[in-house]
């Protein structure tokens, strides 16, 4: 009798540890979402920019367009390769990528004679070079941006991904504030006041982008963890001898590429070419990479390496036959960016994407108007970030100046 009436009495105790809980979790939610949602926003808008940098480019250079109707067949390899060689703008040719869509011309990477890159871009089937794009376009300066600021990579890649845990705190901590979550995905946006709108419309995009932040949580933390140097063994290659890594090895000719390129399909004839790669300086081979059958993997998963002064084939790899790290390892890129599926995954990323900037954006808004409350101001749309400054503390500057670092070295990058 005595255990169970201590027990009784125990219970009135401990009755507000629950609501004090709760409590702990929307501080939890509310600071990981507004201290640093300056510079959370930017790195989730660059990413969502970076989904679609390709179309970007495609829309700010004319020479890359090709009319889809025009293509008839796979794109001509040596053709291309013989037409670059002879452009006016090229010193070396480095290596050529196959089309991003139908609408897209090839890319050839090449070198010039000052040691500066630059793209021509040229008609998969015919290979005339339709015009030259620059080295840095948009999708080298938003993938650059999102992925590390432009900073050192050793640098720049820990302080973006460490992001991360954040998004993991406000993922866990949201299901402990939003009660009842799984109501929420057909609950309409009312429109009362800018608070009860800018809230509904965060608890809408939050349910339904719960999967979508789960994925970039994950893929950044294994970026972070590439970073800190658990990153994948690498695919098997050919090593050159010391005798070859001294000499600058020059592009094979036209006629042992067609040779080579030959040899090539007859050894992998099922593989989906997707880039040529040229001989180089301590690496005297051709490479061929595309897809085959392992989904989720980068071209570079499955390979050819060609000897270009024989055409013999010395290697082919299969993404299949990965370990599981490896596997990892690859998975990543495809995953993050969603470019594994064409249009069908990217113009969802994209959506996402922009979902989840919305949600950074709101909980600073929600947070901006419930200060304005508070203080019985006039609850407006164009006051809805007036708080968010005051209230990210000495956190903003931090924001402020990771965001203008990574604006100011575009300029070095440019002039790459």
């Amino acid at each position: 009798m005595a255990v169970e009436g201590a027990a009784i009495e125990a219970r009135p105790r401990n009755k507000p540890a629950a609501p004090k809980r709760a409590r702990n979790w929307w501080v939890v939610h509310q600071w990981v979402g507004l201290k640093l949602s300056l510079f959370l926003t930017f790195i989730l808008f660059t990413g969502t920019l970076a989904v679609v940098s390709h179309e970007i480019d495609w829309l700010l250079q004319p020479s890359l367009r090709v009319a889809p109707s025009t293509i008839e067949g796979p794109v001509d390899w040596v053709t291309i390769a013989r037409n670059a060689a002879r452009h006016e703008a090229t010193g070396k040719v480095l290596a050529i990528e196959a089309p991003v869509a139908s609408a897209f011309a090839v890319r050839v990477r090449v070198e010039r004679a000052d040691g500066s890159l630059v793209f021509l871009h040229a008609h998969p089937t015919t290979g005339e070079i339709q015009g030259v794009g620059p080295w840095v376009g948009a999708a080298r300066i938003l993938r650059n941006m999102h992925r590390h600021l432009n900073l050192p990579v050793w640098l720049g890649v820990p302080i973006v991904t460490s992001l991360a845990f954040l998004l993991l705190a406000s993922l866990v901590s949201s299901f402990v504030v939003y009660k009842k979550w799984w109501r929420g995905f057909a609950k309409p946006l009312r429109k009362r006041d800018a608070r009860t709108w800018w809230g509904d419309f965060h608890r809408l995009a939050g349910v339904w982008s719960m999967w979508f932040i789960a994925l970039i949580v994950l893929t950044s933390i294994w970026y972070l963890a590439e970073s800190l140097g658990f990153d994948a063994p690498r695919a098997p290659r050919v090593e050159a001898t010391a005798s070859v890594e001294d000499t600058d090895v020059p592009a094979p000719e036209v006629a042992n590429l067609s040779a080579a390129l030959g040899a090539a399909q007859a050894a992998y004839p099922k593989l989906r070419a997707k880039q040529l790669l040229f001989p180089r300086e301590g690496s005297p081979y051709l490479q061929l990479h595309g897809d085959h059958e392992a989904l989720l993997v980068r071209p570079r998963a499955n390979a050819v390496w060609i000897d270009p002064a024989s055409s013999q084939v010395l290697l082919t790899t299969d993404g299949r036959d990965m370990g599981l790290h490896q596997r990892i390892g690859e998975m990543a890129d495809p995953l993050h960016f969603g470019n594994f599926g064409g249009y069908w995954t990217k113009v969802p990323w994209f959506l996402f994407g922009l979902a989840m900037t919305g949600l950074a954006v709101s909980g600073a808004a929600i947070y901006s108007l419930r200060i304005a409350r508070e203080r019985q101001a006039e609850i407006r749309v164009s006051r809805s970030f007036a708080g968010m400054w005051r209230g990210m503390g000495h956190w903003r500057w931090l924001s402020l100046a990771l965001i203008v670092v990574g604006l100011t070295l575009l300029e070095p990058l440019i002039q790459q």
